[in-house]
């Protein structure tokens, strides 16, 4: 049996039905941050509309929730590890619950992306609830309770597109907003009633230059990956967000390595093991939003175009939950794994699990038996089998390898890596499928639709992606924890 409470103080530890009950609140909130990040999907084509503004306007609407994801997580790491882990979790939650109400009221863009940034601001929940784990759950469950997390995530943005689907066609969109802000509130009163906080603390002070350099330089570099194909990504402004993020990135590193206490301690992030795992974490993330984006075009396409099958946004959600469901069993059960064989192993079984999804799609696309929904629901098994995989086991490499004062701050630095690399396959997908495009008549008017070679382009690119994660997790070195 592996120990993953292997590096610093354990701290105090609950057990029996006050385990259960933490463990499924704090689950609970990974999977309604994760919704937040699917619950815009079935909007997005009627925003400009809905919102008095243009297609370019309305896309910040779902730029601005990565982007927000990605800045604040890290830094919300840092906080759970120095000021406590259920007060971050709290605080994320009432910004998730108030953004939620602010889009539910608004009919303009400006304030609506405002709410939107808030949601973005709870994804942080999942790092900082995988440390209130370690704090919290023995040894001997450690392992199964971060897998149940993980498997929660899976599960939130795999239902949170056909949730939002049928509230939005049935009830309003409206609806939808204050739906979110109810449950995220929900889920605020549980935080403080059920789970304890944690008394483990790293102590120090808070880098409030290193967070603001964060924050300018990962700014300058998500902003043009989210916004480059509107803009060409050869245009001043895109090189121009680029090239500050080079210079101020380089004079943010140097601040951090200097820093007597630095938002991210870079003498743990450079570790080969971590660094590796940090690597195939941002590939993670380019292979499941690279999933959420291609093949439910596909589905949703009018028969004429190619390989479009036709079908409705919510039958098209619900071919896609296999995803979720294969993802939340995977990561569920990986625990025995973990204490088995250790985290490294399961990593690259998980990325070549994951290449096996991805063949069956390009096989789909290429093959005789064409794109549908029987092709999608297999390939999505797979990937979501793997990615569970993967999902559930880099926190336990994770917090073998890093003190649990530094729990939050390690496994947000991860989930930043994780957030990138959906801001990327956003950004590359969506180039890679404008590129080629056919028109289509459809119900009385035209639509461009991606040609057959740009989905397996974009196949072939992912493919590639996961070829180079599951050559990173092979690298990962052996250790005497695993």
């Amino acid at each position: 049996m592996v120990d993953f409470a292997v590096n610093g103080f354990s701290g105090t530890k609950l057990t029996g039905a006050r385990l259960r009950i933490a463990v499924a609140v704090v689950c609970a909130t990974g999977m309604i941050v994760a919704v937040m990040q699917t619950v815009i999907v079935p909007l997005i084509s009627d925003l400009p509309a809905m919102l008095h503004t243009s297609g370019t306007g309305a896309s910040w609407a779902l730029t601005i929730t990565l982007l927000v994801a990605a800045l604040t997580t890290p830094i919300a790491g840092r906080l759970g590890d120095m000021y406590g882990k259920r007060r971050v979790m709290v605080l994320e939650m009432a910004c998730v619950a108030v953004g939620s109400a602010i889009c539910a009221v608004v009919s303009t863009i400006v304030p609506f992306v405002v709410g939107r940034g808030l949601q973005g601001a709870g994804i942080g929940v999942i790092a900082v609830g995988i440390s209130i784990l370690r704090d919290i759950a023995p040894a001997t469950r450690l392992g199964a309770s971060v897998g149940v997390l993980n498997a929660s995530i899976g599960v939130g943005g795999a239902l949170g597109l056909p949730v939002a689907a049928v509230i939005a066609e049935h009830l309003s969109w409206r609806a939808l907003f204050w739906t979110c802000g109810v449950v995220a509130a929900s889920a605020f009163a549980a935080l403080l009633l059920l789970v304890p906080e944690s008394s483990v603390r790293t102590g120090g002070k808070f880098d409030i230059v290193g967070a603001i350099g964060f924050g300018a330089a990962f700014t300058c570099l998500l902003v043009p990956l989210a916004q480059g194909a509107q803009w060409a990504w050869t245009s001043p402004v895109t090189v121009g967000f680029l090239a500050a993020f080079v210079v101020i990135g380089g004079a943010w590193w140097q601040w951090e390595k200097r820093a007597s206490s630095p938002l991210i301690d870079l003498s743990i992030v450079v570790q080969k093991p971590i660094m590796l795992t940090n690597l195939v974490s941002a590939a993670t993330g380019f292979a499941f939003y690279a999933f959420q984006i291609a093949p439910i075009q596909l589905l949703m396409a009018p028969p004429e175009a190619p390989g479009g099958v036709g079908l409705s946004m919510v039958l098209a959600s619900l071919v896609m939950t296999p995803v979720g469901v294969v993802m939340f069993v995977s990561s569920s059960t990986n625990g025995r794994v973990l204490a088995r064989f250790g985290p490294r192993r399961p990593i690259f079984v998980g990325m070549a699990v994951v290449s096996a999804g991805y063949l069956v799609f390009l096989a789909a696309l290429v093959g005789k038996w064409h794109v549908g929904a029987v092709s999608v629901m297999v390939a999505g098994a797979l990937i979501g089998a793997g990615l569970g995989t993967v999902f559930s086991s880099m926190p336990a490499l994770i917090m073998q390898l890093v003190p649990q004062t530094q729990t939050g701050e390690a496994n947000g630095v991860n989930a930043l890596l994780r957030n990138i690399g959906t801001s990327s396959s956003t950004a590359v997908v969506g180039m890679v499928l404008t590129a080629s495009t056919v028109t289509v008549r459809w119900s009385g008017g035209e639509v461009e639709h991606p040609t057959t070679g740009a989905f397996t382009a974009a196949a072939i690119i992912v493919l590639a992606v996961c070829a180079a994660a599951f050559a990173c997790a092979v690298a990962i070195p052996r250790s005497r924890v695993f």
